[in-house]
């Protein structure tokens, strides 16, 4: 499915079951911005600057979370992040191809 970019829009969710979305541009701590989340365009604070192509927590996620993106899971966090929170490498693991931790779920 394509997306059409929203002027204005400072960030896109890939999938409307993601609990991510991702900068389309460096985002600034404290910027209130505009993401689309399928035709509703959605806003947030942010708490932490986001790079460009970074994904941001739109959804509060408790520590061990399955984190979503492309309407599949990209990895669990390893703490719990806020609503508007930078989400990399520092606070989820990358889960795919662990059989330790590939589960169903």
């Amino acid at each position: 499915m394509a997306h059409s970019i929203e002027p204005g829009a400072d960030a896109l969710v890939m999938d409307e079951a993601d609990h991510v979305a991702t900068a389309l541009k460096d985002l600034a701590a404290g910027e209130s911005i505009r993401y689309r989340i399928g035709a509703r365009v959605e806003e947030i604070l942010l708490l932490d600057a986001i790079p460009f192509g970074h994904k941001i927590s739109i959804v509060p996620m408790e520590q061990g979370f399955d984190v979503r993106k492309y309407g599949e899971v990209i990895g669990r966090t390893v703490c719990a992040i806020e609503p508007g929170r930078h989400v990399h490498v520092h606070n989820i693991e990358g889960i795919r191809g662990r059989g330790d931790q590939a589960v169903a779920r």
